[in-house]
């Protein structure tokens, strides 16, 4: 077993703790559905970084994927899967996800979660990717924040589960081999001990290693860092999903703009207003989502520019302004009228395939802890996201993981566990500028290890994550800004190695220098 570390000293006897039946960290979709598995039978503590409503989940435009329109069948949303996965995807666990998906969002319907309909039945959606309409909508392009608010009100509704808001989770600990809890800081940044003999991660995403993200600030990757430094295993850590079409306004956040727009017929044209996307794939703006990124930047370099643009104009102008009103109001403020103008936009990071290693169950590899939601890897994916899947597999997995830890008969954690972590704190560089080396990481990761890669540009990019990471990684912090960028730093670090690793193209990872996919050699998991 390996000798965690961690990333501030601290001397358990002297810090106060709190106990709990089951310690989950993350407020999204995942960590939502298993607090409210949980605190069903158990006492459960919810530690969120920053308030109840900042993850990503409240930002999923898209929709939730689910085989339960007539006609539809749960084979076929599976071979959809399956097929995105391009080869690595587990069947196993593609069908218990696909199946077990459904039964949760009609269990969402039942918890009050208002979906879009039309005479009076759920209108379903068809996103690319997927072999017919069975994506479900909420307000038009505000899924995420419908079904966290449905599942936000059950949270608040159970007496047994504690949430901690702007509490930052720094480390794990571990006793003999098993997770017992953590170490995290709280609104006033103070430590304290968070002591559970049952730990559930579902902290999201990375997307902020990335200089274009559709991600919120809270996904810097502190889930699969913690996890990394107690021991447990990652997988796949080279997949990342860009979205193909993120806003590209100077000053405006990289919003991504759903590709429920481009289902809804919007086309994708160059700065000659030219449609090109039927030069690269049979079905168009409709193709998987790594193949239209590709194309973008493909066409970007073709035309000498730095975005595309989203075309509306041809469609119903009163039907695309009451489908998409979240993009009206958000194009609106920048003087766009979106069923009039063109809409710049280019790829972004949107979602991490890899993460930590799970199994059926939730459980990672090292006892007493589990993972669910986007900073898990559980096979469902494969090499590529198959859209709208990624909020029916934190439902899945998020209810999945309580239910086996609550299972699991273990004693409690009654006292602080018998470790501390002494270190003379290494001064900070003179005149350290964090927000600077965090915008180089961003930037460098963006160039070298985005959409397309080759191996001196990786080269490059774990060269210069090495060189921050010797001056950043040996300092002790006060603050969540410190933590983020050395997380950001540890995560880079293993994702850049894993890219650099698999020399072969599959899903979303495209290396130029090996733009083939390799069957024979390379038809595998890469686990860290």
């Amino acid at each position: 077993m390996k000798t965690p570390r961690y990333l501030v000293p601290f001397d358990v006897r002297r810090l106060p703790w709190r106990t709990a039946d089951v310690l989950i960290v993350g407020g999204g979709v995942a960590g939502l559905r298993a607090a409210i598995e949980a605190g069903r039978r158990s006492r459960v503590v919810l530690a969120v970084k920053r308030g109840r409503t900042d993850s990503n989940t409240q930002w999923a435009q898209g929709g939730v994927a689910a085989a339960l329109d007539r006609g539809d069948s749960i084979r076929s949303h599976v071979e959809d899967t399956i097929g995105a996965g391009k080869g690595i995807a587990d069947e196993r666990v593609v069908r218990t996800v696909i199946r077990e998906g459904a039964l949760r969002v009609r269990e969402l319907m039942e918890w009050g979660t208002r979906f879009d309909r039309e005479r009076g039945a759920i209108r379903f959606a068809r996103e690319g990717g997927h072999s017919r309409a069975r994506i479900l909508h909420a307000h038009g392009d505000a899924t995420g924040a419908e079904i966290a608010r449905a599942l936000l009100e059950k949270v608040r509704a159970e007496p047994n589960i504690v949430v901690l808001e702007h509490t930052f989770v720094l480390d794990l600990l571990t006793r003999d081999g098993r997770c017992v809890g953590a170490i995290a800081a709280g609104p006033d940044g103070q430590l304290q001990g968070i002591a559970a003999p049952r730990t559930i991660l579902a902290t999201g995403g990375i997307g902020q290693l990335y200089r274009e993200t559709t991600n919120p600030d809270v996904a810097t990757g502190d889930g699969l860092a913690m996890a990394h430094r107690a021991g447990a295993r990652l997988e796949d850590m080279e997949f990342v999903q860009f979205h193909p079409t993120a806003l590209y306004i100077a000053g405006a956040a990289r919003a991504l703009i759903s590709e429920a727009v481009r289902g809804e017929g919007a086309l994708l044209r160059d700065r000659l207003r030219r449609r090109f996307m039927p030069d690269y794939h049979p079905d168009a703006e409709l193709a998987p989502r790594d193949t239209v990124s590709r194309s973008i930047v493909r066409q970007m370099r073709a035309t000498d520019d730095t975005q595309v643009y989203l075309d509306l104009s041809h469609l119903p102008g009163a039907q695309v302004r009451k489908r998409f009103p979240g993009l009206v109001a958000l194009c609106r403020t920048y003087g766009l009228d979106i069923a009039r103008d063109p809409i710049p936009v280019r790829p972004a990071a949107h979602y991490h395939v890899g993460g930590i290693q799970i199994d059926l169950r939730g459980r990672t590899s090292l006892p007493g802890l589990w993972a669910a939601g986007e900073c898990a890897c559980a096979e469902f994916h494969g090499a590529n996201r198959l859209g709208s899947n990624s909020l029916l597999e934190g439902l899945v997995f998020g209810t999945r993981a309580a239910q086996d830890a609550v299972r699991q008969k273990l004693p409690e954690v009654r006292t602080p566990p018998a470790v501390s972590f002494r270190r003379t704190a290494r001064a900070l560089p003179p005149a350290l500028d964090l927000a600077d080396v965090r915008a180089s990481l961003k930037a460098v990761m963006w160039r070298e290890v985005g959409v397309e890669r080759q191996a001196d540009g990786i080269e490059r990019a774990i060269q210069a994550i090495d060189f921050w990471k010797r001056y950043i990684l040996p300092c002790v912090f006060e603050s969540p800004a410190g933590w983020e960028l050395q997380n950001m730093l540890e995560v880079s670090g293993l994702l850049a190695g894993a890219a650099l690793a698999r020399q072969e193209s599959r899903g979303t990872h495209h290396r130029v220098d090996f733009p083939e996919t390799d069957d024979a050699k390379w038809k595998r998991h890469q686990i860290l």
